[in-house]
């Protein structure tokens, strides 16, 4: 019987915003988190902190409430250590250490209380440790604050905080839309770290902005509702910006059921800040990423090596351990698929050989679901699967692979429609990695020590299946045609070697 999976113990982070309290708890402290409990209470800490310099006591009072409740959740679920952090707010009202102090007794954790650098330099990281390689300005937008910095790969720029959260430009601008412009149009033109984007991609991190995505998501009627990654080209998302406002100005945002009712009056703010962001920084896209600070807090707080991994492949190595039936058996698959693209001289970028190396590792994953189902359930469980550090383009790409390898080509196994909105090279791509995969696992019957016995050779334009002679009784017809499927897709003839 398969050996559960020892995981390390889980770790929460408590996160008192301007606008949201929260509990985020993660499964293990690792490079890919994966979240097991997510809860927030929406309490307006910071609605009143421009104009009064003040945390509103009412805000307060329901913000300690949330804390009490986070501390008894901490205690049921026995989350192995708590982190927990306070931002715009906290740090700048004159009541907010009297608050943290109070916060303090009820989590029974210190609580870290970010200066706006530190709240820039951990969105960052947050945002390095979900996007594959980014390359722009991050921009998070709290109810009191909007962080701006600048990154590339895994280095982080110095970045900078404007009090031009949702809420604390609503308060600054006395619910004042027209006065809000004003003030964000003065505040963000011609700043220095937003001219850094030009031409480049602006990443937006915070619960308001996600707002916005999600509302952009319905109105075009887009057929992926995974948030993380969402992309819209800079020009578009700077006419839906101005639409919102405009439509925030004469109340029509107030009835829409898809955003909670507390965030609902701040959309009009969030839409304007994000107008005056594209205008300075004239990026060529945005990117909405929900990793931000608290992913960012704990990607700062894992060893060198651990950061240094790709998060794509470390959440796909998690989902091959816990549900395929030989974990083993995945990590062979790799050099396995190595070899043959080797050997065909498959060309492929770099993007493009991690996609083919997690489709890999979650091409078992399906095997407990009901054979006439694996495909579209497998499918959709890649496709909406809650990792980072890929693109909405390559969850459709590896999910579609690991389609073919449970549904075949047969007219009556066609591929879901979200297929058609990728380029047919990979759509052909991953034809041939499906089609690689049934031939794998038909051999091995997904078991380690298989692949290994077995190698490729070409000679012309034939391409050769070599077994070892203490494999050769695991060739059969069935294996010969699917390798003769492979070997057309790779525009080959194909046979079978006994050696």
């Amino acid at each position: 019987m398969k050996r559960p999976v020892k995981r390390a113990a889980s770790v929460g982070v408590i996160d008192i915003g301007s606008n949201s309290v929260r509990l985020v708890v993660y499964q293990a402290m690792e490079r890919s988190l994966v979240t097991v409990f997510n809860e927030k209470a929406l309490c307006g800490l910071g609605r009143e902190v421009q104009s009064t310099g003040l945390l509103a006591s009412d805000a307060v009072d329901k913000a300690l409430m949330a804390l009490r409740r986070f501390r008894a959740l901490c205690r049921v679920q026995k989350v192995g250590r708590v982190h927990a952090i306070a931002t715009a707010a906290c740090r700048d009202a004159s009541n907010g250490p009297d608050f943290i102090a109070q916060a303090e007794r009820i989590c029974g954790v210190p609580i870290e209380i970010l200066t706006g650098p530190e709240e820039a330099r951990y969105s960052a990281l947050g945002v390095i440790s979900g996007i594959h390689k980014p390359d722009g300005i991050v921009g998070d937008l709290g109810g009191g604050s909007l962080e701006l910095i600048d990154v590339r790969g895994h280095q982080v720029r110095s970045g900078i905080t404007l009090p031009l959260g949702s809420l604390a430009l609503q308060d600054l601008a006395a619910k004042s839309l027209k006065s809000a412009e004003r003030i964000a149009r003065d505040a963000l033109t011609g700043l220095p770290q937003l001219e850094a984007g030009r031409g480049r991609i602006f990443y937006a991190v915070g619960g308001t902005w996600r707002a916005l995505a999600r509302i952009h998501i319905i109105q075009s009627g887009y057929p992926l509702g995974v948030m993380h990654g969402y992309a819209i080209p800079a020009a578009e998302a700077l006419d839906f910006a101005r639409r919102l406002r405009r439509l925030a100005a004469t109340d029509m945002l107030a009835d829409i059921e898809a955003i909670a009712e507390a965030r609902r009056p701040l959309l009009g703010y969030a839409a304007l800040v994000l107008e005056y962001v594209i205008r300075a920084a004239s990026p060529k896209t945005v990117v909405f990423s929900t990793f931000g600070v608290r992913e960012g807090l704990l990607y700062s707080k894992l060893p060198e090596a651990e950061r240094a991994k790709d998060g794509l492949l470390s959440a796909a190595q998690t989902l091959n351990e816990l549900l395929s039936r030989s974990a083993q058996h995945a990590r062979e698959l790799i050099d396995w698929t190595d070899r043959l693209v080797r050997v065909v001289h498959l060309r492929e970028t770099e993007d493009e050989r991690r996609l083919r190396h997690a489709a890999c590792l979650l091409s078992d994953i399906g095997w407990r679901m009901h054979p006439d189902h694996r495909g579209e359930q497998t499918y959709d469980l890649i496709l909406n699967g809650n990792f980072g550090a890929i693109s909405h383009q390559g969850r459709i790409f590896t999910a579609l692979s690991v389609f073919f390898r449970y549904a075949g080509f047969r007219e009556e196994s066609a591929p879901p429609a979200l297929t058609q909105t990728l380029p047919q090279a990979q759509i052909d791509r991953a034809r041939v990695l499906g089609a690689a995969f049934r031939v794998a696992h038909l051999i091995s019957a997904a078991r380690p020590g298989v692949l290994p016995a077995t190698h490729f050779r070409t000679q012309d334009r034939k391409l050769m299946l070599v077994f070892e002679h203490r494999m050769v009784d695991l060739v059969a017809d069935r294996v010969g045609g699917r390798f003769k499927q492979l070997a057309r897709l790779v525009g080959r003839s194909g046979s079978i070697v006994r050696s």
